[in-house]
């Protein structure tokens, strides 16, 4: 009977450490932060052979996140006609960030959404 009580906070505290994950599975998704010269556009081509694009996002503007399967991911990165390619793995429940500075310098962040 002592253990009863014991067992109860051993699962309340099992499922409490389970439940704290953000993100259950969800494929991965990316953004464009564009503070260049110009629009921007990326296409995120997956090893599965989709395709999803994320099109003439404006100078100081931040796009919608766009998800994607996960696996080995190609992004295609366009601004002011220069293209940038990144080929990337991309698990479940991350995102990535595309960023663009002023001079057009491309960064790239990817992020654990569980985190």
């Amino acid at each position: 009977m002592k253990r009863i009580p014991l067992l109860m906070l051993l699962l309340l505290f099992v499922v409490t450490l389970s439940s704290c994950d953000k993100c259950d599975g969800e494929k991965p998704r990316a953004r464009i932060i564009n503070n260049g010269s110009d629009v921007a556009s990326v296409q995120i081509k997956t090893s599965g052979g989709s395709t999803e694009n994320l099109n003439n996002v404006p100078k100081g503007a931040t796009s919608d996140f766009r998800s994607y399967n996960a696996g080995s991911v190609t992004f295609t990165v366009t601004v002011d006609k220069v293209e940038y390619v990144e080929n990337v793995p991309m698990s479940e429940c991350y995102e990535y960030d595309i960023a663009i500075d002023a001079n057009n310098n491309i960064t790239t962040v990817a992020r654990d959404r569980n985190e």
